[in-house]
């Protein structure tokens, strides 16, 4: 097993194991979701953002200004590409990395349980990102951005939900096909650092989004509909080798 592989199991498994009661299955009338309120209180799990001038601040002031792809280069592209995180995208992004032609149509039950799980990520993400309140790279120094500005800057920088989503995702589809798990988390993290590269969040803001997903899907492995809407997912998978 590799180093990467290693690291999120055992981060998953270090959330089961000190937080059992963070996330609370959703009620019966709340079929879009499978956690209840922000499903998990992520502040148990990511550290504060860095204090202005410390060291890991201009580590990520200067990967902003210095440390990115080129606006006209492959990497810049494939950035632009990982701003959609609608669940055919998703798919779409990860079919590579699976070895599979992954859409709604063809795996309708994966679909659904990603469809499912993404507005827990994003409750989980959107509950403390005003608490923390640090802005975006672009509103402290100025540099090109993948995406439009005004309409990034309505929402904070830490933790980054893209990378906290991208990630989720790749720990589930690694649980689907345990065969393709290296490719699927280099894929996940290749998602996350698509933030750093578009200009849309701090190298902090996706180390922590990363480290958000881990207590995510920790935390919904405890709500028994994810677990049997993920059996299904497994069972497609395994029909359609």
């Amino acid at each position: 097993m590799t180093d990467m592989k290693s690291y999120w199991i055992s981060a998953m498994l270090l959330t089961i194991l000190t937080q059992p009661a963070l996330a609370q299955p959703a009620p019966a009338r709340t079929q879009q979701r499978y956690l209840a309120g922000n499903g998990v209180d992520l502040r148990a799990f990511i550290p504060t953002p860095p204090e202005p001038g410390t060291w890991l601040d201009r580590r990520d002031r200067e990967t902003f200004l210095t440390g990115r792809a080129p606006a006209d280069s492959p990497r810049w592209q494939q950035a632009i590409n990982d701003v959609d995180e609608a669940v055919p995208a998703m798919l779409a992004d990860f079919s590579k990395a699976t070895g599979r032609t992954l859409t709604p149509g063809a795996y309708p039950a994966l679909a659904r349980l990603l469809l499912t799980m993404r507005p827990d990520a994003a409750a989980a993400v959107n509950a403390v990102k005003p608490l923390y309140a640090r802005p975006r790279p672009f509103l402290r120094d100025d540099g090109p951005v993948c995406e439009d500005k005004q309409q990034l800057s309505h929402s904070y920088d830490y933790p980054s939900g893209h990378t906290s989503w991208g990630t989720s995702v790749g720990l589930v589809l690694a649980e689907l096909f345990p065969e393709r798990g290296d490719a699927i988390l280099q894929r996940a993290r290749d998602y996350g650092n698509s933030r750093v590269i578009c200009g849309a969040h701090s190298v902090s803001a996706v180390e922590a989004g990363r480290q958000a997903a881990a207590a995510i899907v920790a935390g919904l492995h405890g709500s028994p509909r994810f677990r049997k809407d993920l059996e299904a997912a497994r069972s497609e998978v395994s029909r359609a080798r």
